[in-house]
């Protein structure tokens, strides 16, 4: 399918309402700029040298590389958050880490805090010096159909 590691990614996160939760998480990727692709969800490594850009104009319909925190309700006054971070080594030679955290009830500073917990885990698990830390959380409360999403999206300069 992909004959190379991606070398650029994006960080995003959004939140929204909808029609239905399916609704609510479609529009949450739409604001996100994945929405209109067909995410692949990976398991969370960040390839070495991969350089972070603002945005990424991705093809209509291909296959993205993405690893994603989200959560849906349809609970009204529910508070939903997603969040990512990614941990890069200092080494440029080594991965980076992604990591995705979402839940019910706790804010995106609190899903942030813990998905940054998380990333710093797994790369001292690794035994790899941690560069910088990005992150990024999104959080919503449900008026009828609510969606929280937040990625990091890879692909190819």
């Amino acid at each position: 399918m992909f004959n190379s590691a991606p070398n650029i990614y994006m960080i995003k996160a959004a939140n929204a309402e909808g029609f239905s939760e399916l609704n609510a998480f479609d529009v949450a990727l739409l604001k996100s700029g994945v929405g209109n692709t067909n995410l692949v969800k990976m398991s969370s490594i960040l390839p070495p040298n991969c350089k972070k850009k603002d945005s990424i104009i991705l093809p209509p319909g291909d296959l993205v590389p993405v690893a994603y925190a989200a959560i849906t309700s349809s609970k009204k006054g529910e508070l939903i958050s997603a969040a990512v971070a990614i941990a890069v080594p200092k080494d440029k030679t080594k991965n980076g880490l992604i990591m995705e955290y979402e839940n019910y009830g706790i804010t995106k500073e609190e899903a942030e805090s813990q998905v940054i917990k998380m990333a710093e885990w797994g790369m001292n698990y690794r035994g790899f010096e941690i560069d910088r830390i990005e992150s990024i959380a999104s959080s919503h409360v449900v008026e009828e159909y609510g969606a929280a999403f937040a990625c990091v999206a890879l692909w190819w300069e």
